[in-house]
């Protein structure tokens, strides 16, 4: 919500909606970046981690959400930016000055190849060349995103003690958390290798589209080094020294599911990771169940996190419903927050937004400005948040803001949603007021059982003791399905789910639908 009337969403204006937050039963906010930054990715270039830029408020501001959202037994997670920062930050605009001052070693300087050519064939996330040639070193400097996000060499124990420093000061500020952007990227390849080429049958986007040239890549290289594992752990050991924050990792790699075990291994690293698997593009539940099969098989005694829609990709009601679909809505939310492990919900995802349809011209996003019109960015999934159905700009600001809010979502606003018993809004909440009084949902392992196709089955159990066990089942597919269960249970209610019937140890699940037994 934007407080002040400059047209974008501010700290104030989370504030401001801090009973609703507290209302869908929430544990945490993670709040995406708010420090001082030019702005050219939308706060994830940093020119000064330690401050607040303008446009979002004040370091009082943040304060007063901490203690606010304290009182409401909400913890504040913020988005930390460690792998790279803006090229107006100071460390930089020291570093590129000349190869010989304080900072020189600060960022990943390269010589040109004979020819004048980048040091290697590493690629930029966000389209061309990860190398960008500065005259007043005569090197070229990497950047994994944007050419105006340089990468921080954390081959330089002086930068890992800075950044680490920089953490350190959020928590001594009272954050509960973190919530690590592209932290598998933090290190690169000393040797600066070429990365190999990928054959077309194995490109495949996870958070990127499959045309973008930086699928054409193995990322051996240029990310997720295992110089990064010892860093981690210094960053946890920081991290302990503060009872009850967390790490939220974020994990994109050539085997995201391995690293996220890796990451976690030991409960020495990071608390939890994510990764994009379940963000894909089509809602199928073999790809579900292997995904999580997968990570189980790898993880060990760690801990995931889950998510189905988040800042970077369509929202979950377009990419696998095709658009507003509440019956199907209701069933995946019950759906990741039945698999084990923490859950992220993106904002609006509780009302079922779709995904906007942005204008060329109203576009803000450089990914989606690069790539028009074959990926057009991510702008679509970030568009305010509509508060009112029948006010100016749905409730979000007094004036025309940053992008532009879809008149399809004005309609799911809050207000008309928390009217209507049945809505997606009020599913949410029920289900996850009931989700608090399971214990196996919170803390029980996971057991997969077979089902038919496009259905689940698994099971969620205390592993001191197998009898205590909860089942539970879902059908993703447009018809009605039958699935044979494997004990004699009974059905559970209080979660919202409709329509399934249990005769005989068949279930019976209506369409995108689900069910809980015991």
């Amino acid at each position: 919500m934007d407080a002040n009337d400059d047209g974008v969403g501010d700290i104030r204006g989370i504030i401001n909606k801090l009973d609703y937050i507290a209302s869908l039963g929430v544990d945490a906010i993670w709040v995406s970046p708010f420090f001082k930054s030019p702005m050219k990715d939308f706060g994830y270039d940093i020119s000064d981690y330690r401050d607040v830029d303008p446009l979002f408020g004040s370091l009082d501001d943040l304060d007063t959400l901490i203690a606010q959202a304290h009182e409401r037994n909400i913890k504040v997670m913020i988005d930390q930016v460690l792998s790279h920062t803006s090229d107006q930050h100071a460390w930089f605009e020291e570093s590129r000055a000349s190869r010989d001052n304080p900072k020189s070693d600060w960022y990943v300087w390269a010589d040109a190849k004979p020819d004048g050519t980048a040091p290697n064939n590493w690629i930029s996330i966000f389209g061309g060349c990860g190398w960008e040639w500065e005259p007043r070193r005569g090197q070229y400097y990497l950047h994994n995103f944007l050419k105006s996000q340089p990468d921080l060499n954390f081959h330089n124990p002086d930068v890992q003690n800075q950044i680490l420093s920089e953490v350190e000061f959020w928590l001594e500020r009272g954050v509960d958390g973190l919530r690590l952007d592209a932290i598998n990227f933090c290190f690169h390849d000393a040797q600066l290798r070429d990365n190999p080429a990928k054959p077309p049958e194995q490109r495949q986007g996870r958070g990127f589209s499959e045309d973008n040239p930086y699928a054409f890549q193995y990322h051996y290289y240029n990310n997720t080094q295992p110089e990064n594992l010892a860093f981690l752990q210094r960053l946890r050991r920081l991290i302990d020294r503060f009872p009850g924050a967390v790490t939220l990792g974020e994990i994109s790699s050539e085997d995201s599911l391995a690293t996220m075990a890796e990451y976690t291994a030991n409960n020495e690293r990071l608390h939890m990771a994510y990764s994009f698997e379940l963000l894909v593009p089509e809602l199928c539940a073999k790809h579900i169940r292997d995904t999580v099969e997968n990570l189980e098989a790898s993880l060990g005694e760690g801990w995931p996190c889950w998510s189905l829609s988040n800042h970077d990709v369509v929202r979950v009601m377009s990419r696998w419903g095709g658009g507003y679909n509440p019956v199907l809505g209701k069933t995946l939310h019950a759906l990741v927050a039945s698999l084990r492990g923490s859950v992220c919900y993106y904002q609006g995802e509780e009302l079922g937004l779709t995904e906007a349809d942005i204008a060329y011209e109203d576009l803000q996003d450089p990914y989606g400005i690069t790539f028009w019109p074959n990926f057009k960015g991510r702008d679509g999934c970030r568009t305010p948040m509509p508060w009112q159905s029948d006010v100016k700009n749905a409730g979000f600001s007094q004036v025309k803001p940053w992008l532009p809010v879809s008149d399809a979502h004005a309609a799911l606003a809050v207000d008309v949603q928390e009217a209507d018993a049945n809505s997606m809004l009020n599913f949410y909440r029920g289900f996850m007021a009931w989700r608090k009084d399971q214990p196996l949902l919170l803390g029980g392992e996971i057991r997969f059982a077979s089902a038919p196709e496009g259905c689940l089955l698994f099971e969620r159990f205390h592993k001191a003791d197998e009898r205590q066990s909860l089942w539970v089942a879902f059908n993703l597919t447009d018809k009605a399905a039958q699935i044979p269960i494997p004990a004699t249970l009974s059905m559970l209610d209080g979660h919202g789910l409709q329509g399934a019937s249990l005769d005989d140890q068949v279930l019976t699940l209506p369409p995108y639908t689900g069910a809980f037994m015991r």
